[in-house]
């Protein structure tokens, strides 16, 4: 199996840098991570963008989708913050013949206590076993794209 890692920047990838919160959209994280876990398969990754994902607007959303559609692999991967994840998988259910999963992190992967590595590993499983269509995958749950949404205050995803 091949995977086409697409990044879009969001928490997973963010590097802080002093206790007032600044921080910039690092380079994406995915790569380390997966070497960490000593995947048995091939991959490439592509970052799109380095943006919080409260800063996507449509064209980067029309980016994301074009880049999909026009990949030739079939198992699609999408680093993304979660506070627009929802929006992005909407704009790519037109998108045929794909497994695609979206997934992030509520703390960077350079955090202790992230679970970044954990949403990862799950969102590589749902690539291994769902059906074409467009999924999220984090909380330790793998999500039809349309039927799930971040509770904030709770601090994870969950049905709608």
């Amino acid at each position: 199996m091949f995977i086409q890692i697409f990044s879009t920047g969001g928490t997973l990838d963010k590097v802080y840098f002093d206790a007032l919160s600044e921080y910039q959209i690092g380079d994406p994280v995915a790569p380390e991570l997966l070497e960490q876990g000593r995947v048995g398969f091939d991959y490439a990754v592509e970052s799109l963008m380095k943006k919080d994902s409260l800063e996507l607007d449509d064209t980067d959303r029309r980016l994301i989708h074009d880049r999909i559609k026009a990949c030739p692999h079939k198992h699609i991967l999408i680093t993304h913050g979660t506070d627009t994840m929802t929006v992005t998988a909407a704009g790519l259910a037109d998108i045929d013949g794909k497994v695609i999963v979206l997934t992030g992190a509520m703390q960077p992967a350079r955090f202790r206590d992230s679970d970044a590595l954990f949403n990862l590993g799950l969102a590589i499983g749902a690539l291994n076993t769902c059906q074409p269509g467009v999924y999220i995958a984090m909380s330790g749950r793998v999500f039809p794209a349309d039927g799930v949404r971040k509770n904030r205050i709770a601090g994870r995803f969950e049905e709608r």
